[in-house]
């Protein structure tokens, strides 16, 4: 068992975190909002401290689940980040979904401190940190990822390292690319049978069974239906990871026209003020403005 440390305890890192502990682990966790912290460790035991280097101190791997670029330079560098309490040879593991870019950047600031960085964003939602199903899409050195790997087991059911430095965030681009696309096609379907008149549900039983099957449509289409929002990723969030695939485009020279649309509609849900509803909620926009 090792000693490790989590900074970020939102909807994702928590549970993360917690099979950490129910595992064995020994972990220290790190939160903004401290009475967070405080709650974690009620809840799951381990031990609490007041920045990211202190918790960073001693431990093998530190792993992160913030909110953006900003967010993860924040508990990484500076007087107080994770890298200047961290042991030479020791691992970094980054959940956060965050541009290529600062993940480069963060790697050569964690070599230059004799650290390990491992970018390792993550896929399955709320459901799927909760119940420790994550997908982990990982880039950074090989040694590190073998190391780091039976640790990010814990709470994953595939973790795989596709490439060097920037690789895994890259990949988890992919992913979001890939469900604006879907999400946006199942609001389509389910709208226009509503229009029809037919009945969603018996309509989804039926093609869910076919080629049109899909993770979103058999997890998302009864909440879908039921106008219910609350049960995955943000609007907000989505936007913001969307925003990352875009100028990531710009610069690779990819293109990606439907997910272009697709941000703006969810720029037309979150001026139906569903910035927090999950990203189901494309159906909403179709309902109210057509």
């Amino acid at each position: 068992m090792a000693k490790l440390a989590f900074l970020g305890l939102g909807v994702m890192g928590a549970p993360m975190a917690g099979h950490l502990q129910k595992a064995g682990h020994d972990v220290t966790v790190y939160n903004r909002t401290a009475t967070k912290a405080e709650d974690w460790v009620q809840t799951y035991g381990g031990s609490r401290a007041a920045t990211p280097r202190k918790a960073a101190e001693g431990a093998d791997f530190v792993m992160a689940c913030v909110g953006n670029d900003d967010d993860l330079r924040s508990v990484c560098l500076g007087e107080d980040g994770a890298f200047g309490g961290m042991s030479s040879g020791s691992i970094f593991v980054d959940h956060t979904t965050v541009s290529a870019a600062v993940t480069r950047e963060l790697h050569a600031a964690a070599d230059d401190a004799q650290v390990s960085f491992v970018d390792a964003p993550i896929s399955g939602g709320q459901a799927g940190a909760e119940k420790g199903q994550l997908s982990i899409m990982c880039g950074g050195d090989r040694g590190a990822f073998d190391r780091a790997l039976p640790v990010m087991e814990v709470y994953s059911k595939i973790c795989r390292r596709i490439g060097d430095s920037g690789a895994g965030q890259m990949t988890k681009m992919c992913n979001q690319i890939a469900i604006a696309g879907l999400v946006q096609g199942l609001s389509e379907a389910l709208h226009f049978a509503e229009k029809a008149g037919l009945d969603g549900r018996a309509v989804v039983e039926v093609i869910s069974q076919g080629a049109a099957g899909s993770w979103q449509m058999v997890n998302r289409y009864e909440t879908m239906l039921d106008d219910e929002f609350e049960h995955g990723f943000a609007v907000d969030w989505m936007r913001k990871d969307l925003g990352i695939c875009l100028d990531t485009a710009d610069e690779t020279g990819a293109s990606l026209p439907i997910t272009a649309l697709v941000d703006q509609f969810y720029k037309d849900v979150q001026k139906l003020g569903g910035g927090r509803w999950d990203t189901s909620s494309l159906i909403q926009r179709l309902r109210k403005m057509g």
